[in-house]
């Protein structure tokens, strides 16, 4: 145990990314749920103290142009571009990540040439966007075939519109194939759309690089945007022209003001918006992307694994063998950025570890998942929550 807790310091001490720590509003608790809800920005509630009393107090409406409200959901999605690998002007922020999904499907429905009338969907998806999907289906008169992402190239066909996946499984953490099945859509002439959800701000993506038509995520976990903070949608340039939104509200027009009743789309990213932006969590969103100035995604990509692959370690060295089972794949092209455990008695074991001062979270019915946000968790946390899992289950 000594021997653990002398690694784990001697690799705080040797982690460039450690400093980044100092940015966030945190206590002694190890947070270990920042793929559900990253922690706070320092300086956020300064800026945003600045957004309520000063913009929105002293300078009310005149704060649309003045303070640059109307243009946050293209800025802010210019922000995020770079984390997620997307050249500017092709992410709009704003709207839920289910409202998103439903533009992105739908849309990309449209894309597809007529015949095409399936829709090939993850089958680990998370439950939203199966919803979602089943419903833009029965809406677009699209047929919904329901496969796990292993089995996906064979389930495409000459029929497939388009297929909808996450790229890292909330349940498991698992890290799918992003390049490899983009490119098998495209063989078979389908559109890629990619819910980014658990992988957003915890590892590289590439979206333009590996050519993926349309994308979804949020903003509030790994990217650190507050409770409910507006997620974003990713069209490629390659499609802007030709995005036909299904909810193509006023501020998505080419001239907003105008009040046309006829509906004529912006140009680029901006025919994603819909309706007035949400701008209190979207300015909170913007100062919080404060943290990743001078920060590249290889650098968090080699923290997480180096962060998963000791919290591993120390799981296997002071856990009673046989009492926890990672479902978390071991290969890291296979991992996101959290680790997942199968327990029994899980909902009672993560209630103790919450008690004692580690914070993960439970998917039932029995699984432990623990979330390494790099830019603020560090080997003395996994350690910690590892030994401390260890005294809740008896060791």
């Amino acid at each position: 145990m000594s021997d653990l807790k002398e690694r784990a310091q001697a690799l705080d001490t040797a982690d460039a990314l450690a400093p980044c720590r100092e940015l966030f509003t945190l206590d002694d608790t190890v947070y270990l749920d920042g793929n559900s809800l990253g922690a706070l920005p320092r300086h956020v509630p300064d800026r945003m103290r600045d957004v309520l009393t000063r913009q929105w107090g002293e300078l009310r409406i005149r704060s649309w142009d003045e303070s640059g409200w109307w243009t946050a959901p293209e800025r802010i999605g210019d922000r995020i571009a770079p984390l997620v690998g997307a050249a500017p002007g092709r992410i709009v922020v704003g709207d839920s990540t289910s409202v998103n999904v439903f533009k992105a499907v739908v849309a990309a429905s449209r894309l597809a040439p007529g015949d095409r009338d399936e829709i090939v969907l993850d089958a680990t998806t998370f439950p939203s966007d199966g919803y979602i999907a089943e419903s833009a289906a029965r809406m677009t008169g699209h047929r919904l075939v329901v496969a796990d992402p292993s089995d996906v190239p064979a389930a495409l066909g000459p029929r497939t519109a388009l297929v909808l996946l996450n790229h890292v499984d909330y349940r498991t953490g698992r890290l799918q194939d992003l390049p490899g099945l983009t490119a098998a859509a495209h063989a078979a002439g389908a559109l890629a759309v990619w819910d980014l959800c658990h992988s957003a701000g915890a590892l590289p993506v590439g979206l333009d690089t590996h050519g993926v038509d349309l994308a979804v995520g949020c903003t509030y976990k790994y990217l650190n945007g507050g409770p409910g903070s507006p997620a974003f949608l990713y069209v490629a340039e390659r499609h802007q022209a030709a995005f036909d939104s299904p909810l193509p509200g006023w501020t998505s027009h080419a001239d907003p003001f105008a009040m046309d009743l006829g509906y004529t789309p912006a140009e680029g990213s901006v025919r994603g918006r819909v309706g007035t932006p949400d701008i209190l969590s979207m300015l909170a969103l913007e100062a919080s992307l404060d943290v990743w100035d001078g920060v590249t995604m290889e650098a968090v990509r080699a923290k997480s694994l180096a962060l998963t692959d000791f919290f591993l370690e120390c799981v296997e060295a002071y856990v009673p063998e046989g009492r926890v089972t990672s479902v978390t794949p071991a290969a890291h092209a296979e991992r996101g950025s959290q680790v997942s455990l199968r327990c029994e008695g899980a909902a009672e074991v993560m209630g103790a570890l919450i008690a004692r001062g580690v914070v993960g979270d439970l998917r039932r019915p029995d699984i432990l998942r623990f979330g390494f946000t790099p830019l603020y968790v560090g080997f003395a946390d996994a350690e910690r929550a590892a030994r401390v899992l260890a005294e809740v289950l008896g060791a």
